[in-house]
């Protein structure tokens, strides 16, 4: 049996998206910044998925920029309101320890420019309250950036309260949500969201292709032309745009009838699990992506538990795709508490309603038999059996 377990990572592209797609790259092959007819069909039809990915999103089609993904989205949200705080001379950004690295890798370039980062902890839920955010703001912050759901352990955090601090204090308010978008209810006014990040291959659309938020004025990142209101400059990348624009009202429609079918699955899945000895589910078991289960298994190595895995044909992670190649435990482990030991053996399964009871069932056997097999060859294992080292988990 194959079962894809990894749309955290990407999810399989939705065949409606996919047509259109197809269909789009054929009729509307035109600039959308060119004066003639083909162009301005073409620009037409980019005003239409501006103005439906508005309506899905509870924001106003002029606050829209298609990006290239959220790693973009993140990257000139955080550096528009830098740049506009420093003007000011407020050079304070406010984030959490546990945010994806499109939003961490660039705060330490701003923090290397003389910003002043506080990354609030996470706590052992992986949950950061709006009180903290309260607490650590100041007169000299210049942006708060939260994400909206974890891309590890799919841990959703108190947006809209957040939002409403900095509403509050009259402070820029970023979310990341590209895990969020496509999965949850995203209304950004109701968030009090001045900037939300969207990546579309997260909710069935193709990669390459999101979108910004902004209710504020923002540079561009990539200079060179006046597209998207001079905030993004280069052709736009209509096709993908179009599928991006299917994949979320498809994904919205459904949300409701998917939900309750990938949190039933990801439940029997958690349940299952939770009767590996010595292993711990990451993050709050109720405020979480209904699709996401991430666990740590003491006494081995993720890395061969994918393989492995893999082997059996079920495709998973340990975490985030974009740290992949890292030999370091991840950040967002450590961040919830996890010793470096513990957090080298972590799993992430993330469901969708493509998945199927059958796979379940297939997971919950295959998994714990793989994780006694890995623990029947380790030093680690022995000596914790021993005695020789105490039990973490």
């Amino acid at each position: 049996m194959n079962v894809y377990a990894d749309n955290a990572a990407t999810a399989k592209m939705r065949p409606a998206a996919l047509r259109t797609y197809a269909e789009t790259a054929e009729k509307y092959f035109g600039n959308p910044s060119s004066l003639h007819s083909d162009g301005q069909r073409a620009a037409e039809e980019l005003s239409r998925c501006r103005a439906k990915t508005a309506e899905l999103l509870g924001c106003s089609p002029r606050e829209i920029i298609f990006t290239s993904g959220g790693s973009e989205a993140d990257n000139q949200a955080i550096v528009a309101a830098a740049i506009a705080g420093e003007k000011k001379g407020k050079k304070h950004i406010v984030s959490t320890a546990f945010e994806h690295h499109a939003v961490l890798h660039v705060l330490d370039r701003l923090k290397e420019r003389g910003f002043e980062i506080t990354l609030l902890p996470v706590g052992e839920r992986g949950i950061v309250r709006a009180e903290q955010v309260r607490n650590a703001v100041r007169d000299d912050t210049c942006l708060v950036t939260v994400m909206f759901a974890n891309n590890e352990i799919g841990t959703i955090q108190p947006v809209a309260e957040i939002g409403a601090v900095c509403r509050e204090k009259k402070i820029p308010f970023h979310t990341d949500a590209v895990q969020a978008v496509g999965h949850v209810p995203v209304d950004v006014n109701a968030l009090n969201a001045d900037m939300l990040s969207l990546s579309a291959h997260k909710f069935g659309g193709p990669r390459g292709v999101g979108a910004l938020v902004s209710k504020l004025p923002v540079r561009p990142l990539i200079e060179g032309g006046a597209q998207e209101r001079g905030r993004r400059a280069g052709t736009e990348n209509l096709p993908a745009i179009v599928a991006m624009t299917t994949a979320l009202e498809l994904s919205v429609a459904e949300m409701t009838e998917a939900d309750a079918k990938i949190r039933a699955m990801r439940d029997k899945l958690i349940a299952g699990l939770k009767a590996v000895p010595h292993c711990a589910l990451n993050g709050d078991e109720k405020s979480r992506l209904s699709g996401n289960v991430s666990f740590c298994f003491e006494g081995i190595e993720g890395e061969s538990l994918l393989l492995l895995l893999d082997e059996a044909g079920i495709r998973a992670s340990s975490g985030s795709a974009c740290t992949s190649g890292s030999l370091d435990p991840s950040h967002v482990l450590l961040a919830i508490g996890r010793p470096h030991e513990v957090a080298h053996g972590s799993l992430r399964l993330t469901l969708s309603a493509d998945n199927t009871q059958e796979e379940i069932d297939y997971m919950l056997k295959e998994i714990p038999r793989v994780v006694q097999y890995l623990r029947d060859m380790s030093p680690v294992w022995r000596d914790l059996q021993s005695g020789k080292r105490n039990y973490v988990l």
